[in-house]
């Protein structure tokens, strides 16, 4: 079982959101799961890499080759796939992964958890998607999508197929009982 996750590489982040990541990376490896990720080994990213590595899990990145330098590929990584641009990133990850969790992060993270999250809507796929927002980073955007369903925006259905968690232990028990 391979968990894709979406998060930071920005710097200046809060020391809270490099310790979630780090301790998302270590409930995969515990569950026995693969972590798949964006395969940089700069701040949140390169965090829930460590985190998985550390209890021993595998990890497999992927990282297009014009970001190698700057978000500073994870050599530790025991697979890397470079590809040639962000599109075929969002494609691979999605390719490599049963299931997906989203932290707190910026326009990247909400582009691939936006594009995963209307694939599911969309049938493409049916993996499991939780988003692990434990100091409430992405409650205005909460705020926001109930507003674009109360004013029939978001199609009925849609909300449900993402399961948004306030720790770790329920994110991982969210992706758990997604599975098929």
């Amino acid at each position: 079982m391979r968990v894709s996750v979406y998060c930071s590489s920005a710097k200046d982040i809060p020391q809270h959101s490099l310790d979630l990541a780090f301790e998302v990376g270590v409930a995969i490896g515990k569950a026995g799961w693969e972590l798949v990720w964006g395969g940089g080994k700069a701040s949140m990213m390169g965090k829930v890499a460590q985190g998985a590595r550390s209890v021993g899990a595998r990890t497999v990145g992927v990282i297009p080759q014009a970001l190698q330098n700057i978000e500073f590929e994870d050599e530790a990584a025991h697979e890397m796939h470079v590809v040639e641009n962000m599109r075929t990133r969002k494609a691979k990850l999605e390719e490599l992964s049963d299931a997906f969790i989203a932290l707190p992060g910026g326009l990247g993270t909400l582009e691939e958890f936006f594009e995963i999250w209307v694939g599911r809507y969309l049938k493409f796929h049916n993996k499991p998607i939780a988003v692990c927002d434990p100091t409430g980073v992405y409650k205005p955007l909460q705020t926001a999508l109930d507003h674009l369903a109360q004013q029939n925006f978001m199609k009925a259905g849609q909300a449900e197929l993402v399961t948004w968690c306030e720790d770790v232990p329920s994110t991982i028990r969210a992706i758990s009982a997604g599975i098929r």
